[in-house]
């Protein structure tokens, strides 16, 4: 019998025994995951107040654990209060999550919405202040983003752009009814018509989530300002390019120059690796209403002097001009006094029928204000807005103030929609005044009011 040649014990080749007592031990070892490596954000900020809006009611806010965006709702009522209000308590996010990002996002909100009550309280001519609120906190890995109103938020991964927040209005429950056309949308007489925001009175249901990040991806919030004028393949063509700061600027740019007649607040940020080489600068940047932070000094979206002329921070004084002698050289002090230098101060004699004349002044002057107030009762009487009255939705006539202490819209057509059955938030809108721009649009405004309670 043939003998076996000795192999060494490397060389071996395992019997069916040994390979099934391999696998079983194999499957005893626990299995320890790969932790991702850390993420950091690169980010740049910016807001404009735009070419027709003469205050800024945005805020905005990027830090290394924080992005937020805040778009104040009120008019006469400080929106930029809200909205920075809004955002100074959301700033405190701004720091390593030391719990559930999703609670801390919620409570911030909840937090904010509370100061703003505080504040109505306190000053009761701010009642009607709100604001809408997108924020997105950090973890190193992940986002946790919290949601009121229609400012949004975006992520652009390899090209490819993606809405990742919802509007809260009264157009985006169109469009998800199948109604109306994005398209539309952006023309639609009522899309401004919030169904959620930040008022410190009515409580919001915020939308919260998680959005997982990985290195490369481009972050974007932003007020209406921008997005709802910019499609997104226009965003994702000027997010795509080059820095967040130029990103910022070009983003404003073409909110403006497309005519945006909002403020335009945008706020990008790169998410890179923890060990990347370039530096990352961690200064908060804090823009628009709630601007009381020194800004940070470099690359372009910090720059002051944005959108505005080469002599921005210039005054144009000139240098003060050094005091002269009461008398030139050479004069002589008891000359007299040029003559007619005398008859320009000297005193006149009263002019004749100067009471003729005052009297046809003022009633050329009282002319003119009857015209003027004809031709303002006239110009009320083709206003409408959409009001309660007696618990009913109505449509008015004429404009929703007072003029010492008389209403300047009264009842015209009361509808069959009662205030009771309406949302909180959409009944303390109806109740503040909805403008109109005609009849038809008034009636439009109850049948679309009408409609979205049906089809809740």
């Amino acid at each position: 019998m043939p003998e076996t040649p000795d192999v060494p014990a490397d060389q071996q080749v395992p019997t069916a025994a040994e390979d099934a007592e391999q696998e079983d031990t194999a499957d005893d070892v626990p299995v320890v995951p790969v932790e991702e490596a850390p993420l950091r954000l690169r980010f740049a900020a910016l807001s404009d107040v735009g070419r027709v809006r003469r205050d800024n009611q945005d805020s905005g806010y990027a830090g290394p654990w924080l992005l937020a965006v805040c778009d104040g709702v009120g008019g006469a009522a400080r929106g930029d209060i809200a909205s920075s209000t809004a955002v100074q308590q959301l700033r405190r996010l701004d720091e390593e999550p030391g719990g559930d990002p999703v609670a801390l996002v919620a409570g911030a909100l909840h937090r904010a919405h509370d100061r703003i009550g505080e504040l109505v309280d306190h000053d009761p001519a701010l009642n009607g202040t709100s604001t809408t609120a997108t924020l997105a906190l950090f973890d190193g890995h992940k986002i946790a983003i919290g949601h009121v109103g229609d400012t949004r938020a975006y992520l652009l991964r390899d090209g490819d752009l993606t809405r990742l927040t919802k509007d809260h209005t009264f157009v985006q429950s169109l469009i998800d009814e199948g109604r109306i056309s994005e398209d539309e949308a952006r023309v639609h007489p009522h899309r401004n018509l919030i169904l959620q925001a930040l008022d410190g009175v009515h409580e919001t249901e915020p939308d919260l989530f998680t959005e997982p990040l990985r290195a490369g991806d481009r972050l974007l919030l932003c007020s209406d300002g921008a997005c709802g004028v910019l499609d997104d393949h226009r965003i994702a063509d000027i997010l795509g390019t080059a820095t967040p700061d130029f990103a910022v600027v070009e983003l404003v740019r073409a909110s403006l120059e497309a005519g945006s007649s909002d403020n335009v607040t945008c706020v990008v940020a790169d998410v890179v690796p923890e060990g990347d080489r370039e530096p990352v600068d961690t200064t908060p940047l804090l823009v628009g209403a709630a601007s009381d932070l020194p800004r940070r000094r470099t690359g372009l979206a910090s720059s002051s002097s944005l959108f505005r002329g080469h002599r921005s921070g210039d005054t144009g004084e000139l240098e003060p001009v050094p005091a002269t002698d009461p008398l030139p050289a050479g004069a002589i002090a008891s000359d007299p006094i040029d003559h007619a230098e005398e008859l320009r101060y000297a005193p006149r004699p009263p002019r004749r029928f100067v009471w003729l004349k005052r009297l046809s002044a003022a009633a050329v002057v009282l002319g003119l204000l009857w015209m003027v107030l004809a031709g303002a009762y006239v110009w009320i009487q083709k206003q409408y807005y959409v009001g309660v009255h007696d618990g009913a939705v109505t449509v008015f006539r004429g404009i929703d103030t007072q003029l010492l202490g008389f209403d300047l819209g009264t009842p015209y057509e009361q509808s069959d929609l009662a205030v009771a059955t309406l949302s909180d938030y959409v009944r303390g809108t109806v109740e503040n005044g909805i403008e109109a721009s005609s009849l038809a649009d008034a009636r439009t405004t109850i049948e679309n009011l009408a409609a979205e309670q049906g089809g809740e």
